[in-house]
This record gives C-alpha cells, sequence and structure tokens, in this order.
C-alpha cells in the first residue's frame, strides 16, 4: 500500500459498498413462489454502526433494482441506498454534493466489474477475497473475508484501525 493511499484512507469521511457479493455472498434465493431472498451477515450492520459512531457515513450502492437491498439499509442506519444504479460512476458527483465530500474522501468496497470504474474515481478501495480478477488487482485492501461472510466488518475495523481519530473499544 502506498503512501499516497495511506493518506486517502485517513480522510475517509463516506464508505460506498455494493451490496450483492459484498453484503450478501451473491446468492439469490427463491421460494416456489417467485419471492427472493438475500442473507445478509450482522457483523457488516455492526460495521456500519461503528463507522457512524465516528462521524463517517454508509451508502448502499447496487445495479439491483432491490427493495431487500432498501430494506437492510434502513434496518442498519446506513445513510443512504441507490438502488438500480446501472453505471455506479454515474452517481458519484451526486452523492459529493449531498453529502459534501470529494471523491478522495470516499472509500468504495466492490467484488465485480460493474464496480472497476467507481473504484477508480475513489479515495481509497477494498474487495471481497472471491472478488473479479480486475477488482481484486485495483484495490487498495484486498480483504481476507469472502462477500457475505463479514467482508464489510473487515474493512470498516481496517479503517477504524489506520485514520487518526481517537477511538474507544466502546464504539
Amino acid at each position: 500500500m502506498t503512501q499516497k493511499n495511506l493518506k486517502n484512507l485517513k480522510s475517509i469521511k463516506l464508505v460506498i459498498t455494493d451490496v450483492d457479493g459484498v453484503l450478501t455472498d451473491g446468492g439469490m434465493y427463491y421460494s416456489e413462489t417467485g419471492k427472493i431472498f438475500k442473507k445478509f451477515n450482522t457483523k457488516d450492520g455492526m460495521g456500519v454502526e461503528i463507522l457512524h459512531n465516528l462521524g463517517i457515513k454508509t451508502i448502499f450502492l447496487t445495479r439491483e433494482n432491490s427493495k431487500i437491498a432498501k430494506l437492510r439499509a434502513k434496518k442498519v442506519n446506513a445513510d443512504s441506498c441507490y438502488v438500480n444504479i446501472k453505471n455506479k460512476s454515474s452517481i458519484l458527483k451526486k452523492i459529493c454534493r449531498e453529502f459534501h465530500v470529494k471523491p478522495e474522501n470516499i472509500g468504495y468496497i466492490g467484488d465485480d466489474l460493474n464496480d472497476l470504474e467507481i473504484m477508480k474515481q475513489v479515495g481509497f478501495t477494498a474487495s471481497p477475497i472471491d472478488s473479479n480478477k480486475a477488482i481484486r488487482k485495483l484495490s487498495d485492501l484486498k480483504c481476507k473475508t469472502k462477500g457475505g461472510n463479514g467482508v464489510f466488518r473487515e474493512f470498516a475495523d481496517f479503517i477504524i484501525d489506520n485514520i487518526n481519530k481517537k477511538t474507544s473499544t466502546k464504539y
């Protein structure tokens, strides 16, 4: 990791996370009646809470038109949830305006090719261990956890451990 990347990490004010493949294992479970289910990891929800307690906002961003992602974002008190975003980098300017941040103040965790362009534009990036190889190569932090198994929490803990803020074990 370069000094530039660490500097960017220390200036993170906002974290954006992909949903499918990061907050979930990427699987889509269907019932006989066509209902869709997704499994989320409680550890990731705590990661959102810990970041909030340190003044770092969190956004969910997915290309899926997913009511489930919106429900999960609301449950864990994410600051926003954008669904049905086919070109994720196209919404970056709007997010920066809305949350009063610059791209270099944003951390992003993604797992697949539709995350590539936005990851090139933000200050610090991460990916689950089971990500697409191009995403893995681009990532500043190559996480050891698979998507859906607490990888967002691993990213949150890494940010917490490396920023210049007073942290306590109380979170």
